[in-house]
């Protein structure tokens, strides 16, 4: 067995996976005294955060903009505590250009917020009390969740946290607990604004993976208002990998390791409670069983459920089991000369092509491009990322999966070229990523991206909380509260941090 020289006086952690959410449980638990050792499959850190480089190029594998930098912020937050400085990053103005089918004229959706008050107001008249309602609910929420709520509450520690964390403010969100958008679109007289629901579609599909009629009002208040001022979305210097990089770096100097092309094959549990995980090393076939005093599994809530085996809870595995399917991903990345980028091109757009068609499937594109001296891309060239949620299931089952990766690069292709320039003289380099692609290189069931959906049942106090039913197992990622993105991770980890530190 490979001596991993834990340090057996200190609490030891296992954290299974490597990406944003947990490096940062990671690095927050070997810089408050913990023995920590981090655990992945892959090449390289960052899960759906990282990076890959083809022929001077650099594309973000799934993840492209950052939330949470701001002054008070998750990652200025733990950056902070971390000690370590914060990636250079440029605020995106406007957050994304929205072009709707058949317009030529996107909907930007702006920093400022006068104007993008301005701009809805323009755009969707009318609209206004139903922008209102959300910016309420929003500041309510956001003042809320700053001080550090446990959602959903599994013990009287978390409780606590929960009761420390109301202000008579936060009262204005109870009556729209069971909100969805859509009831707050008919509640202000909206549901018949087509215009308007096809752009919170649109939107929401990438915060909530789900359409307004489906998404939770009280997340969707701040998934819309978070790329306003004093918050934003950010776009790095460098790549999405720099976060990694920085959270490794953390945790090595403050004694944690990190092994990658280590495959988790199981957590074993005894008295209910987590205590040990079966280990495979990749290069060599080897495998041993690692001891731990706390699990934390960076991984979906349907891998958690394979990991656990027989020795999951017949209630949590019923409950994932019955879980709507998950969204999987195709992304074409495109290395292209500069003039393929139309003049003051904003650094993401996002596209649907034909109104009578769903969203995904390349109906719609949600780009992001670079910009000249971003580290992307050599001086004179730029990267186009597009990608579309799918169903992950035709992509397994297909007799002709090369031929089916090829029809959906060439449809993406054709219709970035109704904004870009692409040209076989303008194309120097083009890749593509399909569901299979995501679960050979992250790990993740069947490929899925995203987290598990923010509808009514599985969002806030209703999801999936971070204390699993097995005494010393932590969930952390985007299947927990608050959800997606490399904000919503940090926060999970921050919230699993407190916990296992509260128990001693």
């Amino acid at each position: 067995m490979p001596s991993l020289s834990l340090n057996k006086n200190q609490s030891r952690v296992i954290v299974v996976g490597a990406g944003i959410g947990g490096l940062t449980t990671g690095a927050l638990l070997a810089h408050r005294g913990y023995s920590v050792l981090i655990l992945d499959q892959a090449l390289v850190p960052g899960g759906c955060a990282s990076t890959f480089k083809r022929q001077g190029f650099t594309f973000d594998v799934g993840a492209t903009q950052v939330a949470g930098l701001e002054p008070g912020g998750i990652h200025h937050r733990i950056f902070s505590e971390l000690n370590i400085d914060l990636p250079e990053a440029t605020p995106c103005d406007p957050a994304c250009a929205v072009y709707l089918p058949g317009e030529s004229t996107p909907i930007n959706v702006w920093r400022d917020s006068q104007k993008w008050q301005e701009e809805r107001q323009k755009q969707f008249p009318g609209s206004e009390p139903f922008w209102q309602l959300l910016a309420t609910l929003f500041n309510a929420s956001w003042e809320f969740q700053g001080r550090d709520p446990v959602l959903p509450p599994r013990n009287l520690w978390d409780l606590g946290q929960l009761i420390k964390a109301v202000r008579p403010s936060t009262f204005i969100t109870a009556p729209f607990t069971l909100f969805t958008v859509g009831d707050a679109l008919r509640l202000c007289g909206l549901g018949n604004d087509y215009r308007l629901r096809t752009f919170l579609d649109l939107q929401l599909k990438l915060y909530s993976q789900v359409s307004a009629e489906e998404t939770a009002l009280l997340y969707a208040a701040t998934a819309l208002s978070v790329s306003q001022l004093p918050q934003g979305l950010f776009h790095l210097q460098g790549s999405m990998q720099v976060l990694s990089d920085r959270l490794l770096f953390a945790l090595e100097r403050d004694g944690g390791k990190l092994l990658m092309r280590h495959t988790v094959e199981k957590i074993k549990v005894e008295n209910g409670k987590a205590n040990a995980v079966v280990i495979k090393n990749q290069k060599t076939g080897e495998v041993w069983t690692e001891s731990a005093d706390h699990v934390v599994a960076n991984v979906t809530v349907q891998n958690l459920v394979e990991l656990l085996g027989e020795n999951a809870p017949s209630g949590y595995k019923q409950r994932v089991a019955k879980l709507p399917p998950a969204s999987g991903a195709f992304v074409v990345y495109l290395g292209v000369e500069k003039s393929a980028i139309p003049a003051d091109c904003p650094p993401h757009l996002q596209f649907l092509y034909d109104a009578n068609k769903p969203i995904g499937e390349n109906n719609s594109l949600f780009v992001s491009v670079s910009h000249e001296g971003d580290g992307r891309a050599p001086a004179g060239k730029a990267t186009i990322i597009a990608s579309s949620f799918v169903d992950f299931t035709p992509w397994w089952q297909t007799q002709d999966y090369e031929g089916l990766k090829q029809k959906f690069t060439q449809d993406a292709i054709s219709k970035l070229s109704q904004y870009f320039y692409l040209k076989p003289e303008t194309i120097i380099y083009v890749e593509a990523a399909t569901p299979k692609t995501f679960a050979h290189f992250t790990g993740r069931e069947s490929g899925i991206v995203g987290g598990i959906g923010q509808r009514i049942p599985t969002f806030g106090p209703f999801g999936f909380a971070n204390r699993t039913p097995i005494n010393n197992l932590w969930l952390v990622g985007d299947s927990t509260h608050p959800g997606e993105g490399t904000a919503g991770v940090s926060y999970s980890a921050l919230t699993v941090v407190r916990q296992i530190q509260a128990q001693g």
